[in-house]
């Protein structure tokens, strides 16, 4: 069947697919070069929405994402605070003490609480207040920025504020922390090991945390109102404000300084987890709290100064689909990178109007202030934590072990723990994966450059608006008279493309001969294209591009799509030889059977994933090959090639939780083309 053909009969069946677009230019897809990889840098553009329930969905999507980047997703056990409130100072109209939590077993979160005093009992409207980068922290007091000030009208206006450490700073690191290392080198020395990304493992992930539990903090106190917790900081505190603000509901209002931006999305570790932001910027993550109150603060000299005309615009869009227009509020002031006083004072007004609904907010400026010594607010002032906090190195070893135990119990025993099983872990492979499924719609372009054999049709498939697909050959003989009804149809996936499967005089050869001659129809992919890229352990490399294996991953899926969307087909199978079947076995969920040459990879070793063919962020969290490949049961799955050093007894555990062993068929050596497709024949 010839290409027009069956772009004719998709167009007919799939009512969801807008267009499918047949061009004779393909200039895009082999003359010109791969796209540039994106960077922190790269401009962004907010996507179009136009309805509610079209946001939320993709708010859903975007926390998830989150959650996942920073690995949290399941979300850990909130183990017990046990905070220590102490150190108490009594200044006109408020006070201040020092605090340290637990926010992990072994981890210490540190900072000051600001409270209201001679304006009763409350309780009063909670406020967080995470710093941005500088030098000094919670304890910064210059003209561009000061947390004390902030935090001392907050409680003279009647609110408790509370400002904590980013890790490495003040009082917030680990034991046996080096000494003679600058703030700077304390603070991003957390989540640099390469094998840490597999279990994401991440400075933003710990800090995400940390706010979590920060609010969990403030929530707790008996003078702090659970209905009025608010959020802000500057920066990097910026960012740790509206990435709480999207994972967590429970603010009721929120104010990022001079960070949410178009261009610049974060320089540091703290503000790059892996995966993040492929999909999404940080107007959209900001975006994710609307309705809920929210004030952006910008500045002409830095990174926000188009706040007026872009970002707070795109982000308005949202609150007016709520018909909330009036509880997001947009500032610009003409300073550089700062949260000074000008700049607090906006905040001051809208948490006055939203928070303790004062008559008149405009009124609540800052007073005069004087911050306390620093060693009067320091809480490890001799640099001495509690005997059980962890070294950097060990509180690293018991996030892998608390990855590994989530995995462990969600591993199905029974049908219903497998429904529980999927529930969980369909987003976590989603995310970790990019995969961005299901996904329905994709245009097929035909190109006449590319190898053709007899009774064959060459096309690339992509989805509409991307700059890449898939290079495929459809050996499909329903027009020889051989076959009428649906058959089964064969997506080979082998990094040599349709080439390996065709001699030189274009008849099929190999695995693909014979299937043929079974009567299975064949999609071959040239996945050659996912080879060489940047650096993937380089500039935030995975926060915003798609890693080799995970664009592997995505276009196998594309492949399968296209295969099943046009209903003609029996049965898909997703068949991947080498190093392809780790990417086959990881798409398994789009398949109705697969295939997975699983190359006698050794899992045991984190490093062994760390190849650039292998490497993908968080991989660990999901089983690493294992999840995937549960998420497609009870369909048939063929492993082969496994070796001793591949994991499989999660996968016959959900099998046999589903009552479908016999569905499943495990072989450590490889194979023979004979086997493979003696064992498709066998398909009911």
């Amino acid at each position: 069947m010839k290409l027009r053909h069956r772009v004719l009969i998709l167009g007919l069946v799939l009512l969801a697919i807008q267009t499918l677009t047949v061009a004779a230019q393909t200039s895009a897809f082999t003359d010109e070069p791969a796209p540039k990889a994106r960077d922190l840098n790269t401009p962004r553009t907010f996507p179009e929405i136009k309805s509610k329930a079209q946001w939320r969905e993709r708010a859903k999507e975007i926390r998830e994402q989150i959650l996942v980047s920073c690995g949290l997703w399941p979300t850990p056990q909130k183990t017990p605070l046990r905070p220590h409130i102490f150190g108490k100072i009594e200044r006109d109209g408020y006070s201040v003490e020092k605090v340290y939590f637990r926010t992990y077993p072994g981890f210490y979160l540190a900072g000051n609480l600001y409270r209201p005093l001679g304006k009763g009992p409350g309780p009063f409207p909670g406020v967080l207040n995470p710093h941005g980068h500088w030098k000094e922290g919670r304890l910064a007091d210059t003209k561009d920025g000061s947390v004390a000030a902030r935090c001392i009208s907050f409680a003279r206006q009647g609110m408790v504020a509370f400002s904590y450490d980013m890790v490495g700073y003040n009082d917030t690191v680990f034991a046996s922390t080096a000494t003679n290392r600058t703030v700077r080198e304390l603070h991003r020395q957390f989540g640099t090991n390469q094998t840490d990304l597999l279990w994401n493992i991440s400075l933003m992930g710990l800090q995400t945390w940390n706010s979590i539990r920060a609010l969990d903090f403030l929530e707790s106190l008996p003078d702090v109102d659970k209905k009025r917790l608010a959020c802000t900081g500057e920066s990097g505190g910026g960012t740790q404000t509206y990435m709480l603000g999207a994972v967590d509901d429970r603010l009721a209002a929120q104010a990022p300084v001079v960070m949410v931006s178009h261009t610049m999305q974060g320089g540091c570790l703290c503000e790059n987890a892996p995966g993040l932001r492929v999909e999404y910027s940080n107007m959209e993550i900001a975006a994710v709290p609307a309705p809920r109150p929210q004030i952006l603060v910008a500045a002409t000299g830095d990174w926000t100064k188009t706040t007026l005309e872009v970002e707070g615009p795109a982000i308005e869009g949202i609150y007016q689909l709520f018909g909330a227009a009036d509880r997001l509020r947009y500032v610009r002031f003409d300073f550089g990178h700062n949260y000074n006083q000008t700049s607090r004072e906006a905040v001051y007004e809208w948490f006055g109007k939203w928070l303790l609904k004062h008559p008149n907010p405009s009124s609540l400026k800052e007073l005069p202030y004087q911050k306390e010594p620093d060693t009067d607010l320091r809480v490890f002032a001799e640099g001495k934590l509690p005997a059980d906090a962890l070294t950097q190195e060990q509180f690293t070893e018991s996030l892998k072990e608390l990855h590994r135990r989530q995995w462990q119990s969600l591993v199905p025993q029974t049908k219903s723990d497998f429904e529980t099983f999927k529930q969980m872990m369909l987003p976590a492979w989603n995310h970790t994966l990019q995969v961005a499924w299901p996904q329905t719609l994709f245009s097929i372009i035909s190109h006449a450059g590319l190898p053709e054999y007899p009774g064959s049709d060459p096309m690339i498939i992509c989805r509409p608006g991307e700059e890449s697909g898939v290079q495929a050959t459809l050996f499909d003989r329903r027009n020889d008279g051989r076959s009428r009804s649906a058959p089964t149809l064969v997506v080979l996936a082998d990094l040599k493309g349709a080439s390996a499967c065709f001699d030189v005089n274009g008849a099929p050869t190999g695995l693909a001969k014979q299937l043929s001659e079974r009567g299975t129809y064949l999609l071959m992919l040239d996945l050659s294209s996912a080879g060489e890229t940047d650096d993937q352990f380089a500039h935030f490399y995975s926060t915003y591009n798609r890693t080799r294996l995970q664009q592997l991953v995505r276009n196998l899926m594309l492949a399968c799509d296209y295969a099943k969307s046009g209903r003609l087909y029996s049965r898909v199978i997703l068949c991947g030889s080498g190093r392809t079947g780790l990417g086959a076995l990881l798409a398994a969920p789009a398949a109705d059977a697969v295939i997975a040459d699983c190359d006698q990879l050794d899992v045991s070793r984190d490093e062994a994933l760390l190849a650039p063919d292998l490497f993908c962020p968080g991989i660990r969290n999901i089983g690493t090959f294992e999840g995937a490949a549960m998420l497609a049961a009870p369909h048939p799955l063929l492993l082969h090639n496994t070796g001793d050093k591949f994991p499989t007894d999660a996968i016959r555990s959900a099998y046999q939780a589903l009552g479908a062993s016999k569905k499943l068929r495990i072989e450590s050596r490889r194979l023979t083309d004979d086997e493979i497709v003696e064992w498709v024949s066998r398909l009911k």
